[in-house]
Order: C-alpha cells, then sequence, then structure tokens
C-alpha cells in the first residue's frame, strides 16, 4: 500500500514538472507577426538564422502574388496565412505559395482629394488567428474572420466624432488582448477602444481632442504603469489602458505626422517631416502622476513616414536625408549614410532591413560603428507610387508590397 502510495506521489510530480516545463515559453519560437510593426508594435523580430549576406541581384524570390488591388498595406502574419488589404477589400493569401485564400469586398474604395498614394487602404490588418481587422482609407473599420473573410461587424470613424483626414485614414489598428484601439481623432475623443470580437465601444480617451493624423499606436511600460503612446499635431500622448492621460510632450507637427514614437524604458523618440524633425522625452514619474521633460530637438532628425526602429540605446531611420543611427537619450547623431534613401524599416538578428521609397532594398548592419550594408536590389516590377509600405520579415521570408503585387523573399540563412 505504501509502495503504491510513493509511487503515486512521485508520478503526480512529475506530471506536474512536465506541465511546468511546457508552460514555459520556448525563446526560439518567433511569435505571429499578427498586426502593424509586430507584436511589440517595435518593427524589431526576435527571429534569428537570417542571411548575413545577399547575392547579387538580392535574395531568391519565393513568389509573386498578384491580384491584390491598390493600396499602401503592408502584411501580418499569422500561422499558415499572410494578411493584407486592397481596395475596398481585406485577403488571405498561403503563405508558402501566395495563392489568393480568400478576397471579401467589404471596405472604402477610391481615394481622398490629393491622395499622393493612389487608391486603396494605408492600414496594415491586425490578426489574433481566429478575427482579422482592418481600417480603409476613408474611415470604414471592419472585422473579419480570418478562416473565411466574412464579415463579422463593421464601424465608421465618424460614429466616434472623427473626421477623414486630407490623406485618408492610415493608421493600423492596435490589437491588445481583448481589445482594438483606433484613432479617431476629433473632440469626442482622439483615441477609442473597442472589444474586438464584438466591436462594441470600452472607452473613449476624451482628454486627448487632436484631429486625426496618419501615426499608428504603441503600448509601453513606464513607471509600472501600461499604457498607449499617441503621436499628433500637438504632441505625443501617454494613455492609461483605461483611456485616462497621463502624460503629454509639446512638440509642434506640421502637414502630416505619419510615423509612431519609439520608447525604451521611460524615453520616448518622436520625429516628423516638414521641417519639424525629432523630439526627444524622457518621462518621471509612476502611479497616476506623470510629467514629460523634453530633452532634446532636432530638425534635421525628420521622419516623413517610415517610422524608425530602437535596438539597444540607438534608434535607427531611413530618415528624409537617408538612415541614420541616433542615440535615445541624447538625441546624438552617431552616423549617417545615404543608404537605400528615404522610406522604411525592419530590424530582425542584428540587421537592418532598409526600403528606400524609389524601390532599392538594402540590408545592413543594425550596429552603431557605423553604416555597413550587405547587399541590396533593386525591386521589380515597380508601381508609379511611392514605395512606402513597410518591409516584413518573417518565418525565413520577407515581404515586399507595391500596389497591386506582393513579393516573398526567401532570407532564412539555414
Amino acid at each position: 500500500m505504501l509502495g503504491r502510495v510513493l509511487f503515486l506521489l512521485g508520478l503526480a510530480a512529475l506530471t506536474q514538472g512536465l506541465l511546468a516545463q511546457s508552460s514555459k515559453k520556448d525563446p526560439s519560437v518567433v511569435p505571429d507577426w499578427g498586426q502593424f510593426r509586430g507584436p511589440k508594435r517595435d518593427g524589431v523580430s526576435t527571429e534569428t538564422g537570417l542571411l548575413k549576406e545577399w547575392p547579387k541581384g538580392g535574395p531568391t524570390l519565393a513568389w509573386k502574388a498578384t491580384g491584390i488591388g491598390a493600396g499602401m498595406s503592408s502584411v501580418s502574419v499569422v500561422g499558415t496565412k499572410v494578411f493584407t488589404m486592397g481596395d475596398g477589400m481585406m485577403l488571405a493569401l498561403d503563405a508558402a505559395t501566395g495563392k489568393i485564400l480568400w478576397k471579401t469586398m467589404t471596405g472604402d474604395t477610391g481615394s481622398p482629394s490629393g491622395q499622393q498614394a493612389g487608391a486603396g487602404p494605408h492600414c496594415t490588418p491586425a490578426c489574433d488567428g481566429t478575427l482579422v481587422w482592418g481600417l480603409f482609407q476613408m474611415g470604414t473599420l471592419v472585422c473579419v474572420q480570418a478562416a473565411t473573410g466574412r464579415e463579422i461587424w463593421k464601424h465608421k470613424m465618424s460614429e466616434f466624432g472623427g473626421n477623414t483626414p486630407q490623406w485618408g485614414y492610415s493608421e493600423s489598428p492596435l490589437l491588445d488582448g481583448p481589445m482594438l484601439l483606433v484613432s479617431p481623432g476629433g473632440n469626442k475623443g482622439a483615441v477609442v477602444a473597442l472589444n474586438k470580437t464584438s466591436g462594441a465601444m470600452m472607452w473613449q480617451a476624451t482628454q486627448v481632442k487632436d484631429q486625426p493624423h496618419y501615426t499608428s499606436l504603441v503600448t509601453a511600460e513606464i513607471g509600472k504603469v501600461p499604457q498607449y503612446l499617441y503621436f499628433s499635431q500637438s504632441g505625443v500622448f501617454g494613455i492609461s489602458k483605461a483611456g485616462q492621460l497621463l502624460w503629454k510632450g509639446e512638440c509642434e507637427g506640421k502637414t502630416a505626422i505619419c510615423s509612431s514614437p519609439v520608447v525604451k524604458d521611460n524615453y520616448v523618440f518622436v520625429s516628423c517631416g516638414y521641417g519639424v524633425g525629432c523630439h526627444g522625452f524622457q518621462i518621471a514619474g509612476a502611479g497616476g502622476q506623470f510629467k514629460a521633460q523634453q530633452l532634446y530637438a532636432d530638425q534635421k532628425i525628420q521622419n516623413h513616414h517610415g517610422g524608425a526602429v530602437l535596438v539597444g540605446d540607438h534608434v535607427y531611420g531611413n530618415f528624409d536625408s537617408g538612415v541614420m543611427c541616433v542615440e535615445i537619450k541624447t538625441g546624438k547623431v552617431v552616423w549617417q549614410d545615404r543608404g537605400a534613401g528615404k522610406g522604411s524599416l525592419f530590424a530582425a538578428d542584428g540587421m537592418l532591413y532598409c526600403r528606400g521609397e524609389g524601390g532599392t532594398i538594402a540590408l545592413a548592419e543594425a550596429s552603431p560603428d557605423g553604416y555597413k550594408e550587405h547587399g541590396r536590389f533593386e525591386q521589380p516590377d515597380r508601381s508609379k507610387f511611392p514605395a512606402w509600405p513597410n518591409p516584413v520579415v518573417y518565418g525565413g521570408k520577407m515581404y515586399i508590397r507595391d500596389g497591386d503585387i506582393l513579393f516573398c523573399y526567401n532570407v532564412s540563412g539555414k
């Protein structure tokens, strides 16, 4: 009897140990790239084993998909599916072949007045594996099934007090647990949080009343308080997960504010174009009491639309004058190079994937030691529009969107 009891106790202990081991996250597993700029909204992937040098002419093309419609959307990748948007539609493609799995006409078509980028959406959809959400250029927010594309719910940004900006709504919704956040802008409250499943409003940030611009929200934890960072024409805001204003860093923008904030600990970096440049803030405080202190401002560090990434203590971006490396705490420019030219970039495995708006794509080291390039190529089949969609690297593949075409390149070094 005693032997049986000891056996059962040992079996229980072994089972608990196995369960504990299975519950730990494997650091080698890269999370799905389920929304714009990834799960941390920072444009930095934890993926490893990627090519450190590209062959002449660039990496091997795995597949090319056409018929995805006009637009500037990048991609999200969840499981075996790639999600993107075209003029009036949401799409899913097979990640292995590029075959279109479903195409749902459910959004806005055409372009707002003065649309330099042509017709179609600028948003990158978000996906949790079950549902997909996208914001179209005229302000239609749509939720569809990931498996079939069937529409689940729909809202207009005007319902929340928003008015379509000159070049159309361009932000990508932020997926955070049970909530989906977007920035309609306006006097009712610039940011709203919705129940991602039903579309019901959970809160509206009524203390923030800026008109809509073109940036996307990012997440942060400052002073042990989780929060959302919102960048618009009057400055950068910290908003609590209940929709309350925590702090504001004053910095006036001009014309179009497009690039999301970059954050490290309690340091926040923002930059826009049109002669404004960058501002750096240190956020002091904890709990509900915060204050933003401006540390630096530099008109030369202008980021029109392409965003920036943080690697270590340095911000890297394809700024208006080319790629730069900037200390986030001081604003010091460590180095700059023409690189691929003004555009967007992505970071993975110690490298920068730089996409110039003219179509050049370059691979360079993410290092403060200087700009060191390891290959470049010119994207084929260029459209007549600027190459603005952000590159995405996931699963050993690099995704490049240009209008009606999506390219998938093999960048795995394994």
